[in-house]
């Protein structure tokens, strides 16, 4: 990233950040094309691709300036070269050519350092790969073995240098925002996150009259959409020129999952209550679905029942293609339109909420913990800025009498020690305006009723909480007026 905002520049910053996930986003989808068209078939390849594109989890990582449509590009690359090597395995007589081991090895190479999810993939690859190749050992070319631990041992060198760094980065405060799990949450979490992989429709932070109708929606699409993918999928492990891909790609979601169990039940970190973590696994998904989609279709439409898919590169236009496509497209607009995949943080709104008074002087107060704390309150600080930088530019074209708008102060406090040490600090802020000011303390991890009544800044000034003006947006700010 760094290298790519000083090719392009930082004046549309907002562009710049956010292109290289677009078109990585972009490049996945092509790969997903080419990765199906190898296991299954042109028309599953169709399928798969424009699930994909228009697929709300897939439009909702390539508008993240965070860099996960890359390690999912590379996750579809190196699904592409696993297929690739198994096929070898049991159609060549001499196996893989070794250039197709070694672009696997460089592809899983480069993805463990783009991403630390990446080694979950890698795993997963591996546990697939040497269950097939212990199962069907007797099919497999002399050397086989020892060709699949010179590329385990390759990739896992080559990523020595890194190790030190990675194992400094496993316990870092920025990991700590993930909870316990709670019973079965992780479950349905799962099953949500794979449902948003197809359908998002506004839910959350919506009106009842809103979110009750279109979470049953939600629910019965789903349910129709699970029937017609399994339906298909049985067909794919029957027939004997599917089984191998869908042996593998199935493997394969498999080994993440129980690799996210492991994550979540024993190391005690919920990755479930955030979807996008999903992107380890989702390539193999949507490759499943493209084909047991387009095979189910096949099946249904065919007179004869184990006929194999179609050579044909054209997607027949059917409903049970159509429908799923439409209400994934939809799906995305409404991600487009910030309609679903909300952010936890709005910084527009919380500018808003704390200029509720231009004319009085503001001083927000940030207690951070880490380098995340810092990053959310300079984005809060630069919609202030905003905000205020806009209403002076407003009264100045409609040349007003009115005052401009007061100024505002921004101060970090660290709150390693609690906020106790905080609320003592304040005293000691300086370059303050004299009162009256309006005062907003945000505070992470502090409940409402632990925000004391009165607080004492510099000069000697008191500032009373307002209980009329406390909210929460991610995190909690509460307003004390300061007379």
């Amino acid at each position: 990233m760094h290298s790519w905002q000083s090719w392009l520049g930082t004046e549309q910053l907002i562009w710049v950040m956010r292109s290289l996930s677009v078109l990585m986003g972009v490049g996945a989808i092509v790969a997903i094309y080419c990765l199906s068209r190898r296991a299954f078939s042109p028309s599953a390849a169709l399928m798969a691709a424009a699930l994909m594109a228009f697929s709300p989890f897939a439009v909702y990582l390539s508008q993240e300036a965070r860099h996960y449509t890359m390690p999912m590009l590379l996750i579809t690359l190196a699904l592409w070269g696993l297929i690739q090597i198994e096929q070898d395995l049991y159609t060549r007589r001499g196996g893989s050519k070794p250039i197709i081991w070694l672009c696997w090895a460089i592809v899983n190479s480069i993805g463990c350092y783009v991403h630390y999810f990446f080694i979950i993939a890698f795993l997963a690859q591996l546990m697939t790969l040497t269950g097939l190749m212990y199962w069907r050992r007797h099919l497999l070319p002399t050397g086989s073995w020892v060709t699949l631990s010179l590329t385990v041992i390759g990739v896992t060198v080559s990523y020595l240098p890194w190790l030190p760094v990675l194992l400094n980065d496993f316990g870092r405060a920025e990991t700590g925002w993930l909870p316990k799990p709670e019973n079965i949450a992780p479950l349905y979490q799962t099953l949500l996150g794979w449902l948003a992989m197809v359908i998002a429709l506004p839910i959350e932070a919506q009106p009842l009259a809103i979110a009750v109708p279109m979470t049953l929606l939600t629910v019965a699409f789903g349910s129709w959409f699970g029937w017609c993918c399994w339906r298909g999928y049985r067909h794919l492990w029957q027939q004997s020129s599917t089984q191998l891909a869908t042996l593998t790609l199935s493997g394969f979601t498999l080994s993440v999952l129980l690799q996210f169990a492991v994550i979540v039940y024993l190391l005690g970190k919920d990755i479930t209550i955030a979807p996008r973590y999903n992107f380890v696994y989702y390539p193999a998904v949507c490759i499943l679905l493209g084909a047991s989609l387009t095979l189910g279709y096949k099946q249904q439409s065919q007179v004869k029942a184990k006929e194999t898919i179609s050579p044909s590169p054209s997607l027949p236009l059917s409903p049970a293609l159509l429908l799923p496509l439409s209400i994934s497209l939809l799906s995305s607009l409404l991600v487009a339109s910030n309609l679903v995949f909300l952010k936890p943080f709005h910084p527009q709104q919380v500018a808003q909420d704390m200029n509720l008074e231009q004319n009085i002087p503001l001083v927000v107060v940030m207690g951070y913990k880490n380098i995340q704390d810092v990053a959310l309150g300079l984005s809060f600080a630069l919609a202030i800025d905003q905000l205020k930088s806009g209403l002076d530019d407003s009264a100045t074209r409609e040349l007003s009498n009115t005052q401009s708008t007061a100024g505002s102060y921004f101060a970090f406090l660290p709150r390693e020690q609690g906020y106790e040490l905080i609320w003592q600090q304040l005293s000691r802020l300086s370059a303050l305006p004299a009162p009256p000011l309006n005062l907003w303390v945000v505070a992470p991890g502090l409940k409402r009723r632990n925000y004391p009544q009165q607080l004492g800044i510099s000069t000697q000034t008191n500032c009373t909480l307002d209980p009329t003006q406390h909210y929460r947006i991610g995190i909690p700010y509460q307003l004390y007026r300061c007379l």
